[in-house]
């Protein structure tokens, strides 16, 4: 049986056809300078101005004994830029772990009223856990 010819697909391959082959940049006018936009770092996201209410929820399930708060109903308005940001600023607070997630904060850890506090200063309605 005879082998198959390969074709050579590599970018200078003689097989590939190259539309652009004929087009020839002289006499082009040179384009307008871009400069980048400075955007901060550490700019915060998008704070909405009414921020509800939220529920505290301490779950130990199917976590190998541990407890976490989950921090879930956030309003719709809010946005999952602002979730994140909100979730670090939590896990520095309680210095420990914790994700963000399908619109809900996990804090691993059993500290809720660091969590609280720091909820009702940034402005939402707290309930749920004690």
């Amino acid at each position: 049986m005879a082998k198959k010819q390969k074709i050579d697909f590599s970018p200078t391959g003689a097989s590939l056809n190259n539309p652009f082959a004929a087009l020839e940049a002289n006499g082009l006018p040179a384009g307008a300078v871009q400069q980048p936009a400075s955007v901060p770092a550490n700019r915060e996201p998008y704070k909405p101005s009414k921020l509800g209410r939220v529920v505290l929820r301490r779950e130990k399930a199917h976590r190998g004994g541990k407890t976490v708060i989950v921090v879930y109903d956030f309003a719709p308005n809010i946005g999952g830029a602002y979730i994140e940001s909100l979730a670090g600023k939590l896990k520095a607070a309680c210095g420990c772990g914790g994700t963000a997630k399908d619109r809900t904060i996990e804090i691993q850890g059993d500290q809720p009223g660091r969590i609280r506090a720091l909820l009702e200063q940034e402005g939402f309605r707290v309930a749920g856990v004690t």
